[in-house]
């Protein structure tokens, strides 16, 4: 296996774990109002604790963003005509999700300061916005990728209202907020107390239902051909079926109660995307609506740069590896039993 195929597998990989961690941050966010204390309107006094979607992620917290920089950081060193051109064209959806990211953040450890009902009512508005937004645009993202970008001849592109909302891009933002939303559920089900993983089993089921019927839509609007435009279709098959499979597999699992199972399938739901465009366009890593796409050897750096970069990432990457498993092995268990509430 060359250098160049394997940083951009690390890449995937970055985003993938990307997409999984934070995907139940933002799942976890857009619930939270839906699993309130029961003593958030009555005895506010009581409430100020936190809440159990967030003391679900609570130990989590900005630790998955790890996975974004690492992403980031990847893609500049090893890819950086891509990271050029990427961010660059979809620098509106880059910006709405980072402002989402740094509003969302600052309401959740804000939420505890405030004083009255109102108060917690407006950081409940911005947390919820912190967790939509990132996924939304993600979604959006992943999307025109499948799609295909507006690339003009000199390599550049950028996106407008035009590319953005187009049936098939707006079904895949639709699906992913409702997959992360899902994922969430899975996520606070695995480690809140009874009564509340039995409500987030039953909305993440009904999540799941919704993100079925947008991937489905997408999948028609690709067979009438206004949907994606995939080099390798064998594969991107393939791909579509197993994303249908985890799917059905993480609703089973909600309606039956499997809540390990469920949190498992809603992993493998929302880390399948990024192998879609990824292996689905192989070699291209940018499909140009406009019939110039970005090939995986345009992208790369030189072979004695990777070389370089595989000596830190020798390090780097298990070192993320061991600290996200530290986390999860010293903050196991349920909210409530083992552990404090901290927002």
């Amino acid at each position: 296996m060359s250098l160049e195929i394997a940083w951009l597998g690390l890449l995937g990989l970055m985003l993938a774990g990307y997409f999984v961690l934070g995907g139940y941050d933002y799942g976890a966010q857009m619930l939270h109002p839906f699993l309130r204390d029961e003593h958030e309107e009555s005895k506010p006094e009581k409430a100020s604790g936190g809440n159990a979607a967030l003391d679900a992620i609570a130990p989590f917290f900005l630790g998955n963003e790890v996975w974004l920089v690492a992403f980031a950081g990847v893609m500049f060193g090893a890819f950086p005509h891509l990271e050029g051109t990427l961010l660059s064209g979809l620098y509106p959806l880059i910006v709405a999700i980072l402002a989402g990211l740094v509003l969302g953040n600052a309401a959740v450890q804000l939420r505890r300061r405030a004083r009255g009902v109102r108060g917690r009512r407006a950081w409940d508005a911005l947390i919820v916005f912190g967790g939509a937004v990132p996924a939304l645009c993600w979604g959006l993202v992943v999307g025109l990728l499948l799609h295909g970008v507006p690339r003009r001849a000199d390599g550049s592109f950028h996106i407008g209202f035009g590319e953005v909302f187009t049936p098939f891009v707006l079904v895949c933002g639709i699906a992913t907020i409702l997959l992360f939303a899902a994922h969430g559920a899975g996520f606070v089900a695995l480690r809140s107390e009874r009564e509340t993983a039995a409500k987030a089993r039953e909305l993440g089921g009904k999540l799941l239902l919704g993100a079925g019927a947008a991937a489905v839509v997408a999948l028609l609007l690709t067979f009438v051909g206004s949907g994606a435009s995939m080099t390798n279709r064998g594969v991107s098959g393939v791909i579509a079926g197993a994303l249908v499979v985890a799917l059905g597999v993480a609703w089973w699992s909600f309606t039956g109660g499997h809540e390990v199972r469920a949190f498992v399938a809603t992993c493998c739901a929302t880390a399948l995307p990024v192998l879609l465009v990824g292996a689905g366009h192989y070699p291209y890593l940018l499909i140009s609506s406009a019939g110039h796409g970005l090939d995986i050897h345009d992208a790369v750096t030189d072979d004695a740069t990777l070389k370089i970069l595989s000596v830190f990432g020798v390090l780097v990457v298990p070192t993320i590896l061991a600290y996200q498993a530290w986390s999860w092995w010293a903050f196991r268990g349920r909210t409530g039993l083992r552990h404090p509430s901290y927002f």
